[in-house]
């Protein structure tokens, strides 16, 4: 598969690219992670068991006392406090999981605590749904390290940050042996994992190009390739000998409106702009197989997620609402995208379903830096973009799509709603109750409501959701996608 985007290697304190998130799943472990089962659901991984107290603050983790690090050290309650403790000293990009709970260098030695050998007590200092706070421990930033041998690597109090980077100290099924930027990664089973891996040896190689990658497997010099695209996709079903594996992921692609021009202030031309666009057709015509339609901006397998597709290509009424929205002849406008697939083209395809009701639309192609970073500072008109969640809760997406306390352009939470002037009070409020309600059932029915009232008014219009796909050799059996990288899964890998 493509590892190019690895930068920052290996510790799970810092690594924050898919490629890293997928390979530090299986070498690290955590208290809790989501039910291979059920996406929607959490279970115990390193915590056997753990109790919730009434008020919400308090989270006891009793820890399994059989679990080994791949250098023969014994985990203990030691090494999870160091971890988590880590993570918030080190304050990388994944840091934010745990300090947006309130922990932070001066408190979490009292609120992140063991209170024996195999007992971790984690307190909130502002209360939070469990919910989500499970599903970021159950995030790479909750990946449990070896404290003593993370520290006899430690220098100049980088608290082993940079041997991390190229070495593991997990207690997962692999311990990573060799990693060779845009080259490969060599991964061999941990002689203590509590599950031996059936694939005592994994090499994962550098290829980006989707076309080589299907060579090579069709040559039989690889057993998985990761990255094939659509037009790879289509001619395996002829093929002898390859199976497909497929899995939703947290991946999606939307389109979107700055409401500081005058005609997205109209809730009427939004709804117009979303009712234009045939989003089935997009799928199929252009990412099929890789990209589903999907209109909410939480990703299908999130809890909470409402499965309804409640736009379809209607000219006939999006006329109609660009008329009451006061724009009978249409107007024109910008779109920005990022140049490549498949985003070009979903933007041709947007630019031609607009034209159809009067929107003249102007593709303005670029860098994905480049469109993000215009964005980012409020100069686009419409925008095309992705977005990938960073944990399994409806919280890790609700945040960014309808939260926008202070429009202004000083404001500290500048978040995916405040890029496009889309300040909603009562969306706004709404989320905030959600993340408190420790009722999970009363919580996952407000981020229902939240979602029907966010695609009435929003101005974005979520287009597709990536599936993850695999092509693999019929003799190789038992990798699991995950709906996140880190939730990907190589134990069960076996070759006949």
């Amino acid at each position: 598969m493509a590892i190019d985007d690895i930068i920052g290697g290996f510790d799970p304190a810092e690594a924050y690219e898919l490629s890293n998130f997928e390979i530090c799943g299986n070498i690290y472990r955590s208290l809790v992670t989501v039910d291979p089962a059920d996406s929607t659901k959490l279970v115990g991984d390193l915590a056997e068991k753990w109790e919730i107290s009434k008020d919400g603050l308090t989270m006891t983790f009793h820890i399994r006392k059989d679990v080994v690090f791949s250098t023969g050290n014994p985990l203990t309650a030691e090494d999870v406090i160091f971890s988590l403790h880590r993570v918030i000293k080190l304050n990388k990009a994944v840091g934010y999981l745990l300090t947006q709970f309130g922990w932070n260098t001066g408190n979490m030695d009292q609120l992140i605590r063991a209170t024996d050998k195999y007992t971790v007590v984690l307190t909130l200092p502002v209360l939070q749904a469990s919910g989500i706070v499970l599903s970021c421990l159950a995030g790479l930033p909750g990946s449990i390290v070896d404290k003593a041998e993370t520290l006899a690597h430690e220098v100049d109090g980088d608290l082993g940050n940079a041997w991390l980077k190229t070495h593991s100290a997990g207690s997962g099924p692999y311990r990573l042996v060799e990693w060779l930027a845009s080259d490969r990664v060599v991964l061999e089973a941990n002689p203590h994992a509590a599950v031996a891996p059936k694939t005592p040896r994994l090499v994962i190689r550098h290829v980006a190009d989707p076309a080589s990658q299907l060579l090579l497997l069709k040559k039989g010099d690889i057993d998985i390739a990761r990255n094939l695209g659509s037009d790879q996709l289509k001619s395996i079903s002829s093929e002898v000998g390859l199976t497909i594996d497929q899995a939703d992921s947290l991946t999606l692609i939307y389109m979107v409106m700055n409401m500081a021009l005058p005609q997205f202030q109209k809730q009427e031309v939004r709804q117009a702009i979303k009712w234009a666009v045939d989003y089935e057709a997009i799928a199929q015509n252009i990412t099929p197989k890789l990209w589903n339609a999907w209109q909410s901006f939480l990703p299908k397998g999130t809890p909470g997620a409402i499965s309804d597709l409640p736009f379809k290509k209607d000219g006939a009424k999006a006329k109609d609402l660009l008329a009451k929205g006061g724009y009978p002849d249409g107007f024109s406008v910008t779109i920005d995208h990022p140049n490549s697939w498949p985003y070009a083209d979903v933007a041709q395809a947007i630019q031609a379903d607009l034209a159809a009701i009067g929107v003249k639309a102007s593709l303005l192609a670029g860098e994905g830096s480049q469109v993000f970073g215009k964005m980012r500072a409020r100069k686009h008109e419409m925008g095309i973009g992705y977005w990938a969640g960073d944990y399994v809760d409806p919280n890790g997406n609700s945040v960014p799509f309808c939260s926008d306390a202070d429009d202004s352009d000083n404001t500290t939470q500048k978040t995916a709603a405040w890029r496009s002037h889309f300040a909603d009070a009562e969306l706004t409020a709404a989320v905030a109750a959600a993340a408190q309600e420790l009722d999970e059932g009363k919580r996952l029915t407000m981020y229902t409501d939240i979602q029907k009232k966010w695609n009435e008014r929003s101005p974005f219009a979520f287009l597709l959701q990536q599936v993850g796909v695999a092509v693999v050799q019929s003799n190789v059996t038992g990798l699991t996608l995950g709906l996140a990288a880190n939730f990907t899964r190589y134990t069960e890998l076996a070759k006949t």
